[in-house]
């Protein structure tokens, strides 16, 4: 009986090597490990864009800060400062009244500084001049239409990079879904 050479062979040499991205299993091995590599791109990315600013990179220099800040706030308490600050959302007018307002014209300039800073997102702060239009009164104008909740810090000064010279600040919160007026005071009692 003699065996044929084809018959020795099989069946293998008819099967022919296929390229490897029609191998089923390369696609077993790589699908989850390409999976996880564009998962992970669109969580960078969200996580980038959009990231929230309540996190300071320099605290140590705010800490200074917020000594500075506490002996603003006594000044003003000396001089027994508080205003009332109401902002007409359909114009954009922000009208501010000074109380006790000190005779000494270096504690009262023709311009005051309104912060007024957003409690998670730091592009949406604004800063208000405020103009002198009478004693103790002042006016200015919103930059955009403001919701939600503010935090507002007054300055007697024309920069904000000069607010450590300030002689003195009041502060205060508004939320914008229930009051367009509220009181600003020093935070000291």
């Amino acid at each position: 009986m003699s065996v044929s050479q084809h018959e020795l062979t099989g069946d293998a040499t008819e099967e022919v090597a296929k390229p490897w991205y029609r191998e089923f299993w390369f696609w077993f091995v790589f699908s989850p490990l390409i999976y996880i590599i564009i998962m992970c791109s669109i969580t960078v990315t969200i996580a980038l864009k959009g990231a929230d600013d309540v996190i300071i990179d320099n605290y140590y220099k705010e800490g200074r800060m917020i000594n500075q800040a506490l002996e603003q706030d006594k000044r003003a308490q000396e001089l027994g400062l508080s205003g009332d600050v109401s902002f007409d959302r359909t114009t954009g007018e922000v009208s501010l009244t000074i109380t006790n307002v000190p005779s000494d014209s270096t504690l009262m300039p023709e311009q005051l500084l309104l912060m007024m800073g957003h409690p998670v997102k730091a592009a949406k702060d604004q800063l208000i001049t405020l103009t002198a239009i009478a004693p103790g009164k002042y006016r200015g104008e919103l930059i955009t239409e403001p919701d939600y909740s503010w935090y507002l810090t007054l300055y007697p000064i024309k920069d904000l990079a000069l607010r450590k010279e300030a002689p003195w600040t009041l502060s205060g919160e508004i939320d914008f879904r229930s009051a367009e007026k509220t009181l600003l005071a020093p935070r000291v009692q």
